[in-house]
């Protein structure tokens, strides 16, 4: 099957980011499936072509930086919409495949399916627009109205939508009844972050880092974004400064708020001291940091549309088979609750979240009952291979029903679209 596969921020394990598109594509490839990867690329300065294990890329000199303002980063979206339907719409196909963030994919998306009558599979990896209405992105009545007949164009466009998580599919089947949903996590890599080379890893970076050695570390891993929040961790280190001074917070990453948790933890006399901000590393470099870390996070701001994430840095620390804490409810924190794999993190009290997480990792029954759950999770649930099938069974269904959406009811019985 010849495949367009749309995604404005596809990552290779050499790139700083989240792998999900390149570990799915890949793997199309190796079952014998053509892949052409239509996607950004922030820094270049011309079109350019490359194959990635197989994939076909085709890199599209598209500024993008978490940095960026909202009205930025949506001049940047409308860019890649305008150049990629241009590269999309010239490839052969079977299927066009076209995954958000953010919403506005589905337009290349479409464009390329329509010009080439194939079907089209949507996948939604946030609550769009949900979430950029809450965060203040979209203020007006216009611009939120606009964004809601997008997201209702883009899933009757398709002819099966994949959701990152079960609240994401339940938001569109409460509003779109006849749009079948699959859910596909993200997942866990565990053949890189687990093993013996990952420990050796982690040992290594605890060796040649003079301010951790052994010492508890408590991670964050990922986007220095608004939405992340993690100026939390820095309220936490100056509670852990007072009640347990060699606990480590390390945050490895980049963003829009990384000068603003630099300011404050530097405010507050943490900044180096039992809080140490790293730069970004790549998918395969952060295999050390979660390996040596004793507690891994996963934040938010305290907005109930966020329960719905499918975040990769908690499914990382489930390969991993470290503990995780969350601030933020939703399905992961049941999952952690009902499971034992870490820590319910109260949202608004990073005080309180500081004296429950210090008495964890001195805890070392407690730990290590959290990394045998967090470990399961990786292996029976979250494992990439496992969800992989799940997700070409979507692909192939949908190339089955000759491009129509009114042929969804034919998708939907051959891909177990009900679950």
């Amino acid at each position: 099957m010849r495949i367009t596969y749309i995604h404005q921020y596809f990552k290779t394990p050499e790139m700083s980011g989240g792998t999900r598109s390149y570990e799915f594509a890949r793997r199309l490839v190796e079952r014998g499936h053509q892949v052409r990867m239509i996607t950004g690329d922030p820094d270049g300065d011309r079109v350019r072509i490359s194959t990635e294990a197989g994939i076909v890329v085709h890199w599209l000199p598209v500024p993008y930086d978490n940095k960026m303002s909202y009205g930025r980063r949506i001049w940047s979206f409308l860019s890649f919409v305008g150049r990629s339907a241009v590269v999309a719409g010239r490839q052969p196909a079977d299927l066009v495949f076209a995954t958000s963030t953010p919403l506005t994919v589905a337009i290349p998306g479409a464009y390329a399916a329509l010009r080439r009558r194939v079907p089209m599979v949507f996948e939604i990896r946030d609550l769009w627009p949900e979430v950029p209405i809450a965060m203040g992105a979209l203020r007006f009545p216009a611009s939120r109205w606009a964004a809601r007949r997008l997201e209702a164009w883009a899933y009757h466009r398709s002819v099966h939508v994949i959701a990152a998580s079960s609240g994401m599919a339940a938001s569109v089947r409460r509003r779109f009844p006849d749009v079948p949903v699959t859910v596909v996590p993200n997942g866990s890599d565990r053949d890189l972050f687990a093993g013996a080379d990952a420990d050796r890893a982690g040992a290594e970076l605890r060796r040649a880092t003079p301010w951790l050695q052994d010492r508890p570390m408590i991670l964050y891993a990922g986007t220095l974004g608004v939405v992340n929040g993690v100026d939390y961790l820095v309220r936490m280190a100056a509670r852990l400064a007072d009640i347990d001074s060699e606990v480590r917070i390390v945050i490895v990453g980049d963003g829009r708020m990384r000068e603003p948790i630099r300011s404050l933890a530097a405010e507050l006399g943490v900044l180096d001291r039992n809080l140490f901000l790293l730069g970004p590393v790549s998918k395969a470099e952060v295999v050390a940091f979660f390996a040596a870390c004793d507690l891994a996070t996963g934040l938010t701001i305290n907005l109930p549309e966020l329960g719905s994430d499918s975040s990769n840095k908690v499914l990382d620390a489930f390969a991993a088979g470290r503990p995780v804490a969350v601030n933020h409810g939703g399905w992961i924190a049941e999952l952690i609750a009902e499971t034992g794999a870490g820590l319910l993190l109260p949202p608004d009290d990073p005080g309180g979240a500081a004296a429950v997480a210090a008495t964890f990792v001195r805890d070392p029954v407690a730990c290590g009952a959290a990394r045998t759950a967090s470990s399961e999770l990786a292996r029976n649930v979250f494992d990439r291979d496992l969800l992989f099938y799940s997700f070409e069974e979507v692909l192939v269904g949908a190339a089955g029903t000759g491009g129509l959406p009114q042929d969804r009811g034919r998708s939907a019985s051959r891909v177990h679209g009900g679950q």
